[in-house]
């Protein structure tokens, strides 16, 4: 039996530690795991190889499949996002917004670890490796649960990183990992809030909706939201095909993957033809509502479907895509706020005065103007790894990373200050 109080009560306990501990000190334990999770490449993969065909025979759905699985180079990814957190700055200790009063008080805050920081996500085995560096740069401790289908590769990745940090003198409760697959201690987590700071739900709705409403801990959700690409009538159209297709087929099960193309009234009969052709040569399967089906169906799509308002709520993750016509980048906008932008979306344009409007009006977490969502990403951004990307408003938005797993605290000085 796991006893989650024990082990919240103990990363409670390391996370004191841990806020003491120089960078040098969480430099080297991170630099040990490295080397450890390198040293570890046969055993990570014959166990992640047994936790894909288990969960292949117990009918995971492929993007679930695709995301469990730890390819050679995505194990060269993950040690190498070790060493890129290894290698940024520590923002625990940065002083800022510092004043002086008239009464002669000095005021300025400091960067502090957050504390204990517990973390429910699925097929990802990467994220266990990614939260346990963030969470020690940051000297936050970290309480870890993972889906039932990758159970076997946590515990080897979990086993490694805390024979890092007993070699690195940091205490190993640190970094725990729930080792037990029962759905209860899910609950028993959200309750914590004795020993835990901050959840952080990385998975599908349900989950998120779960810890929102039973959790007595601050949660962060994200992770999920419909991505959509505008093009309007300015855009290049030769060059924004390139930049649909590397949001769509260069990892279709990724949460920042394109789901929606929407495309300026002005340019849809010349650019749909260009998008049929294009989703004709990847696969991708189209779902349009009845003017951009008709365009397409014209220029002899593939794999075409009419889509109603509710298709225009699905977050694929897979090789379809939904196509719309629309008058502009005020209905882009309203289409996008009536279905599910809050992660990653995209205008393609040359209009100074359209990219601005489309930055402004999109409540998304990460905006861009002529690049591919792909990018929403804690590497792509040179944060390191990203314990999650935050769609909500408060804290924190887009890839967290080191700073976003910081809160930090007044601090006043005084020469023996009395209040008058």
């Amino acid at each position: 039996m796991f006893d989650m109080e024990d082990a919240a009560r103990k990363a409670s306990g390391a996370s004191y530690v841990l806020a003491s501990a120089s960078t040098a000190e969480k430099n080297r334990a991170l630099l040990a795991l490295a080397e450890r999770l390198d040293a570890a490449r046969a055993e990570i993969s014959e166990k992640n190889a047994a936790d894909v065909e288990a969960a292949r025979k117990n009918g995971l759905s492929e993007a679930k499949l695709d995301r469990l699985t730890l390819t050679k180079a995505r194990l060269d990814e993950i040690i190498g996002g070790v060493r890129k957190v290894a290698s940024l700055p520590d923002p625990v200790g940065e002083e800022f917004d510092s004043r002086v009063l008239p009464n002669g008080l000095r005021l300025r805050k400091r960067r502090v670890p957050i504390g204990v920081l517990g973390v429910i996500y699925e097929a990802r085995p990467n994220v266990t490796v990614d939260i346990a560096s963030l969470a020690l740069k940051t000297g936050n401790a970290c309480i870890l649960r993972g889906g039932s289908e990758t159970f076997g590769t946590n515990m080897v990745l979990t086993r490694i990183i805390r024979e890092a940090l007993t070699e690195s003198s940091l205490p190993e409760a640190s970094v725990t990992y729930i080792a037990d697959t029962d759905r209860k201690y899910v609950g028993e987590l959200l309750t914590m809030d004795k020993y835990v700071d901050m959840i952080i739900p990385r998975g599908g709705r349900a989950l998120a909706e779960r810890c929102r409403k039973e959790s007595t801990v601050p949660v962060i959700v994200g992770g999920f939201g419909v991505s959509h690409i505008f093009v309007d009538e300015t855009a290049d159209l030769s060059r924004s095909l390139r930049v649909i297709e590397n949001s769509k087929i260069q990892r279709p099960a990724a949460c920042n993957s394109l789901d929606t193309v929407l495309v300026h009234e002005k340019v849809a009969e010349k650019f749909l033809p260009m998008l049929a052709e294009l989703f004709r040569k990847d696969g991708v399967k189209i779902a349009a509502e009845p003017k951009a089906y008709d365009l397409l169906k014209k220029a002899g799509a593939a794999d075409l479907e009419t889509a109603d308002e509710e298709t225009f709520d699905t977050e694929w993750l897979s090789l379809s895509c939904a196509v719309k016509v629309v008058s502009g980048v005020d209905e882009a906008l309203s289409h996008m706020r009536a279905h599910g932008a809050s992660h990653s979306d995209a205008i393609m344009t040359d209009s100074a005065s359209n990219a601005e409007k489309f930055m402004n009006g999109a409540g998304s977490a990460a905006v861009y103007v002529n690049a591919s969502t792909r990018f929403t990403d804690g590497g792509q951004f040179g944060l390191g790894a990203e314990v999650a990307i935050s769609t909500q408003k408060l804290h924190a938005r887009g890839p967290m990373g080191l700073t976003e797993l910081t809160t930090y605290h007044w601090i006043c000085t005084g020469d023996y200050l009395t209040r008058s």
